[in-house]
């Protein structure tokens, strides 16, 4: 604990204190996320998230950036990334503005060619992408890098990402090899569109992020959507659990759950009705036949299920 009595930034001593700096800064885990959160930053390795589109696994990266301190450096993946997006690239627009100012300047014949080419490929014309900003040592808290999606990139950028992960450096020809000193938060988050490799998982710690439980959701209802009373909060949260059983494309997650509350909130909603369920559904709901299965199936029909136990 630091002298303020808060959590120390980035180095809990505890679970407890994980749970507390999360809590702290709106995010409500449970006693497994956070035990593996726990584990990464003490044992300073990657973690690996996986789980279903919505359930808060971008969030983990970004609360853990607040609470430590360090750049959010995020990486979004997606199919055909490759180094130039990823790591770096050479600013060529602006190298041949500079080729351009010496020819104006009439100084080609002065300088050596040698001058030229090694002023090209200087660290002024360098493009640092996402994985380089990671691993350089510009002082202060260690950046939270948060790897989003690998499961969209290719097998061979996630075998490259690898080899980043093994030493936390980035050799660039021309100018050498950039190494953390102390290594960054490593966040990475796949929604299993595709298995991540064996060897990927190896390098992490892992943790499936499940959907939170009915009386957790209510919590985060309640916590991100100031002045909603537990009531409405409870029913939103007892009814978007129930559309998740409904075998939807793409069933909400706890950002539509937050959406919805909102959305119900400025409408002036006390309770849940099959007209206001149905006239904000697009706040739930982000596909047209997911709409259609759940007005198929019948709001009012979901609404008097719950009735009994919720509504």
């Amino acid at each position: 604990m630091s002298a303020s009595g808060l959590p120390t930034p980035g180095v809990p001593q505890s679970v407890d204190e994980v749970v507390a700096a999360l809590r702290a800064h709106d995010y409500l885990p449970d006693l497994g996320l956070a035990t593996v959160i726990f584990l990464a930053l003490r044992l300073r390795r990657p973690l690996l998230l996986e789980g279903e589109a919505g359930v808060g696994k971008t969030e983990v990266a970004k609360v853990l950036a607040a609470w430590t301190g360090g750049e959010l450096i995020r990486l979004q993946c997606y199919e055909g990334i490759d180094v130039a997006q990823a790591v770096y690239e050479w600013d060529y627009s602006k190298q041949l503005l500079h080729l351009r100012a010496i020819e104006t300047a009439g100084q080609t014949q002065d300088v050596e060619i040698d001058k030229i080419e090694s002023d090209l490929y200087s660290e002024r014309f360098l493009v640092r992408r996402p994985l380089l900003r990671a691993v350089q040592d510009l002082g202060g808290p260690p950046p939270v890098l948060l790897i989003d999606e690998v499961d969209r990139a290719d097998d061979e950028f996630e075998a490259f990402l690898l080899e980043i992960l093994a030493d936390y450096s980035v050799t660039v020809p021309e100018l050498g090899t950039f190494r953390a000193t102390t290594p960054p938060v490593v966040i990475i988050t796949s929604n299993r569109t595709r298995d991540v490799h064996d060897a990927l998982k190896r390098r992490c710690l892992y943790h499936w992020v499940e959907h939170p439980t009915f009386e957790r959701e209510v919590q985060i209802v309640r916590l991100r959507v100031p002045g909603v009373s537990e009531h409405l909060a409870a029913q939103v949260a007892a009814v978007t659990q129930e559309l998740r059983g409904l075998g939807l494309y793409k069933p909400p997650g706890v950002a539509e759950t937050i959406d919805w509350a909102q959305a119900l909130l400025l409408l002036g909603a006390d309770d849940i009705t099959e007209a206001a369920t149905t006239a904000t559904l697009g706040t739930l709901l982000k596909y047209r036949e997911d709409q259609q299965r759940v007005e198929a199936h019948g709001v009012g029909m979901i609404l008097e299920a719950l009735r009994g136990r919720i509504l």
